[in-house]
């Protein structure tokens, strides 16, 4: 695992996008770009929601990116802007950085970095000037050189989330999607059948994972429900806060743990002194030590549906990779793994509620178009759906998609130009030096 971004040199002039960005930085900022950062877009392929529980998550980085250009001044002031018109520009001191929970802005998520390395006490007293060129819907962070520093940066903007969007933007590689393994962090190749493409579309719903509550609550169900397992189980459940580890201390299956889920735990929602009374804390202890500061307010918990997600999919995980290291003699590969992107989708929407009605329509139509498999990706309540689509299917699917979800709506038919595009694996994060 390479410690930094490659760093490479690169004739400027040569590609388009960079040109465009060095030109729009030297007339804000009147001098040209130290260096260039690219951070790829990202498609989780399968694995949602499971990367904080411990669970290892299917990822592939896309050819879409983002870039940032940069340098550095003598002010102490950092001074952000984006080539977007929609994202206004910001300025701060590099010794005054505070972060607003409550109101997430799209800046915020670079100042997390900054503020990481200033906790970490590296000397991070320069200013900066930096251009940024978004495209399309996708961000991600090139900010520090360690994958799980990265991931622990975003917690200033209040998101617990488990590492995924870090790791594959550093560990990507052309070709390939990665099955990334957590508690140590490791990348293993995962070669995807031929004979399919992967296809992005947007439902056209904004959803802001720092702006609302709503991931946060899953995280906490998710805590909640490895505090009750474990202490059915005379574990010392104290000391554990993912359902992956409950696995692991009893050395069972994830068959074994769905059996244990509907065993201990019930269908209908757990209200605060339910949960009390069983793990036998103080209401003061329960918004302590197992709430986080957005999720304060939450009244019940759906500990049953929300578990059987985390060990239903970590388990389709597995059978996705074995499915694609069986390629290209697999019987059926390719709608095999249709089907577990079914699943997953059907998980999402059901179990986890992280789903939306935009996005449930989008995939029924990817299914309907030609898709042997659809699912939200991402953290849901609005966003991406990623099909997998035969190859002799693509511009088929692509016409009836269109026509069904975007042209026949005037908001999603002027979006659709950036929101429905064929996509494969992209390489990860780099520097680029102007040659």
């Amino acid at each position: 695992m390479a410690a930094h971004p490659p760093k490479t040199k690169i004739l400027i002039s040569a590609n388009k996008r960079l040109q465009n960005l060095k030109e729009a930085f030297e007339k804000k900022y009147g001098e040209a770009p130290l260096f260039y950062a690219q951070a790829p877009g990202r498609v989780n392929l399968i694995g949602e929601h499971i990367d904080y529980c411990g669970y290892a998550v299917l990822p592939m980085a896309i050819e879409q990116s983002i870039l940032a250009a940069v340098t550095v001044n003598d002010s102490k002031k950092i001074y952000l802007a984006n080539t977007e018109p929609k994202y206004k520009d910001f300025t701060v001191s590099s010794e005054d950085i505070e972060i607003d929970k409550d109101n997430p802005q799209w800046y915020y998520y670079f100042l997390c970095g900054v503020k990481g390395i200033q906790v970490s006490h590296v000397d991070s007293g320069k200013g900066f000037n930096m251009l940024y060129m978004f495209f399309l819907l996708f961000y991600s962070a090139v900010l520090l050189p360690v994958v799980l520093f990265c991931s622990k940066c975003e917690r200033y903007i209040g998101t617990e989330g488990g590492g995924m969007d870090q790791s594959i933007s550093f560990l990507a590689e052309e070709g390939t999607a990665k099955l990334i393994e957590f508690h140590p962090l490791r990348a293993s190749d995962v070669r995807l059948p031929e004979g399919a493409v992967f296809v992005i579309s947007n439902c056209c719903v904004e959803m802001n994972k720092a702006a609302t509550s709503h991931f946060n609550i899953r995280v906490v169900e998710c805590r909640i429900a490895t505090k009750m397992l474990a202490k059915a189980r005379g574990l010392e459940w104290g000391r554990l806060l993912k359902l992956s580890q409950v696995q692991t201390e009893l050395e069972a299956s994830l068959e074994e743990m769905l059996r244990l889920v509907a065993e201990v735990l019930h269908p209908e929602p757990y209200s605060r002194e339910e949960v009390c009374k069983v793990l036998g804390i103080t209401t003061e202890q329960l918004c302590t030590d197992l709430l986080s500061p957005n999720t304060q307010h939450v009244a019940q918990f759906k500990l049953y549906q929300r578990a059987r997600h985390v060990y239903g999919e970590a388990a389709r995980v597995l059978r996705f990779k074995s499915v694609c290291d069986e390629a290209p003699s697999a019987p059926n590969g390719v709608q095999r793994l249709g089907d577990l992107m079914k699943q997953s989708h059907a998980s999402c929407r059901d179990l986890y509620e992280c789903s939306c009605p935009e996005l449930d329509q989008l995939v029924e139509i990817c299914l309907q178009s030609g898709a042997v498999g659809s699912r939200l990706t991402g953290a849901g309540w609005g966003g991406c759906a990623v099909s997998m689509v035969p190859t002799e299917k693509v511009e088929s699917f692509l016409k009836s998609v269109r026509e069904l979800y975007y042209t026949a709506d005037p908001r999603r038919a002027e979006l659709e130009k950036h929101s429905l595009f064929v996509t494969k694996p992209g390489g990860g994060a780099a520097i680029f030096l102007e040659d």
